[in-house]
């Protein structure tokens, strides 16, 4: 008789009898983060993820969370929503929020470092049911009403677009703030209308419910922006011509016109900024990024028909507005003044 270590450790075989092997089982790589516990609910063995993740055929996002290789984006604001989702595979009542929410939102950031190459963030109503072993987002704690909280494309819990940039902007100084709120005004109004017109930008009624909006978030941080909301415009197309607002309103000098249509032999043009009454144009350079080769040229036939109908410019780059403000706005004084 084999002693119990032989019969314990390996198996006796009798003359004539095959070694059995053990036929490895198939299974479907999660295309969507997933947890341990589920994975093995499902049938799934631990040997059989080690193995899948020693092939590379798997990933694990963070501790007890994985998802198939090939289901990695290669965008990497996608990278950052499937690590946030981890986030909510591990904690269930973790809600999408701050620069993980403004991430699925797609909203505008203050600085040029983007949304999505800082950490990934949720919001929990209570320290009890958020789990910190293996984790790597920030963790909020805060009461979300049901009117604040949606869902994303792929199912997951997220702040609505409101409560996204409010606690985004709330605490940031003017002129970043503005950033944020105008990049969701613009997306809120769209969403009233359907589709995106220029017209509807600058349509007061619009305008005023985009506003409106913004200041219905619930909370106290709502009130620490009730100097900003007001000002929140969302025919302002870029991060720089918002910046370029607010350090406007800081230094008290007239407020223009944003992207008023300015009809010319060309056809009818839309400047960033306008001083209607000094006939003075402000374009702000390098706010947005085109791929048109011919745009610079048809740019400067646009301005020379302007300047032709004795319409002025100031110009600036959307890189001074960042980190030189006060030289762009002692630049448009001195226009201002000519």
């Amino acid at each position: 008789m084999p002693s119990y270590a032989q019969g314990r450790w390996r198996q006796v075989l009798m003359p004539g009898q095959a070694c059995a092997m053990r036929t490895p089982h198939p299974w479907a790589l999660p295309t969507q983060p997933v947890s341990r516990r589920l994975l093995v609910a499902g049938g799934v063995t631990d040997e059989m993820i080690h193995t899948a993740l020693s092939s590379g055929r798997l990933l694990r996002l963070r501790r007890g969370v994985f998802v198939a290789a090939a289901a990695w984006p290669d965008d990497p604001a996608a990278r950052h929503v499937m690590m946030a989702h981890a986030e909510q595979v591990a904690n269930p009542d973790a809600v999408l929020s701050h620069q993980s929410a403004a991430v699925v939102w797609g909203l505008p950031s203050p600085s040029f470092r983007d949304w999505h190459e800082r950490p990934a963030s949720a919001t929990y109503v209570n320290d009890r049911s958020y789990r910190s072993r293996g984790g790597t987002a920030i963790r909020h704690i805060g009461l979300l009403p049901a009117s604040e909280v949606t869902r994303d494309l792929d199912g997951y819990s997220v702040t609505s677009i409101t409560r996204t940039a409010v606690d985004l902007a709330t605490g940031l100084p003017l002129p970043e703030a503005l950033v944020i709120l105008d990049g969701a005004a613009r997306k809120i109004l769209v969403s009233f209308v359907g589709t995106e017109r220029r017209r509807d930008f600058l349509n007061p009624r619009l305008i005023a419910a985009a506003r409106e909006a913004l200041t219905a978030v619930v909370g106290r941080k709502v009130r620490r922006l009730a100097a900003v909301i007001p000002l929140v415009e969302p025919a302002r197309e870029s991060a720089a011509e918002s910046l370029t607002a607010g350090h406007l309103h800081l230094a008290r000098l007239p407020v223009p016109l944003f992207q008023p249509p300015i009809r010319t032999r060309l056809g009818t043009v839309y400047p960033d900024f306008f001083w209607e009454s000094n006939r003075l144009i402000g374009e702000c350079d390098g706010a947005t990024k085109g791929s048109d080769p011919t745009a610079y040229v048809r740019e400067k036939e646009r301005e020379q028909v302007l300047r032709d109908d004795d319409y002025r410019f100031v110009r600036w780059l959307g890189k001074e507005i960042h980190f030189t403000p006060h030289v762009v706005i002692a630049r448009i004084e001195r226009a201002l003044a000519a």
